[in-house]
């Protein structure tokens, strides 16, 4: 994967293609460099071996879930902005905003403008 210089980075993590596609087409046409994965380990393992400005996590995904990715990453002291996306009920979406890391809780389905502002809020 090139990486252009001066240019923000993405890393989205959602299990649904259609998800992942989504925010890649948009973020890319927003000018940010997006990489996507489809499971907590696989987040864990990409941000570990790269350089990311913002971490969209899905909450629930299969074997390593979204509280186990932002949990290693608060353990590990990794410092990186999250907003997390979820089709869960309330009670569940409040727990994720107990970490430091997550900076905005998005219900899906979600605005797509509005993730496009948060985004923005956070990285620019």
């Amino acid at each position: 994967m090139a990486i252009i210089m001066g240019k923000k980075e993405i890393l989205v993590v959602d299990d649904q293609p259609g998800i992942r596609m989504l925010l890649k087409e948009i973020f890319t046409n927003e000018g940010y460099c997006v990489t996507t994965v489809e499971t907590g380990q696989e987040a864990l393992e990409s941000l570990y071996a790269g350089s990311f400005d913002l971490l969209m996590l899905d909450y629930k995904l299969p074997v390593v879930d979204g509280a186990q990715v932002l949990k290693q990453l608060e353990r590990d002291q990794v410092a990186i902005p999250a907003i997390v996306m979820s089709g869960l009920s309330e009670d569940l979406m409040k727990e994720s905003e107990e970490f430091g890391l997550v900076k905005q809780v998005l219900a899906k389905p979600f605005n797509v403008e509005e993730v496009c502002e948060f985004a923005k809020s956070i990285l620019d």
